[in-house]
């Protein structure tokens, strides 16, 4: 991944982790359970957003190896050993 990728997740993880020290904050406060409800929700789809943009990161880079972008541990690993991953990643993050 190049800097400009990673910047960017950066970014997004620390917009999500400001979001998660929201809701403390609001449990904290004691503040209305519907409201600390709708946080959670909000930092779910944060970090479903972001889930899918890296895995769409990993497919484009390290499954199809589009440039020479392919992380080190996916130069070496055969096609059916990435497909394997994808699967296994694509279950853990669908649950």
């Amino acid at each position: 991944m190049d800097e400009s990728g990673r910047r960017r997740f950066r970014q997004r993880t620390n917009r999500v982790a400001g979001q998660v020290a929201g809701i403390q904050r609001m449990i904290d406060e004691d503040r209305y359970c519907l409201d600390i409800l709708n946080q959670i929700a909000a930092a779910r789809s944060a970090l479903d957003a972001l889930g899918v943009e890296l895995l769409s990161q990993h497919l484009e880079s390290c499954v199809l190896q589009v440039g020479d972008s392919a992380h080190e541990q996916a130069k070496h690993l055969s096609p059916e050993e990435l497909l394997l991953e994808v699967r296994t990643a694509l279950t853990r993050f669908l649950r």
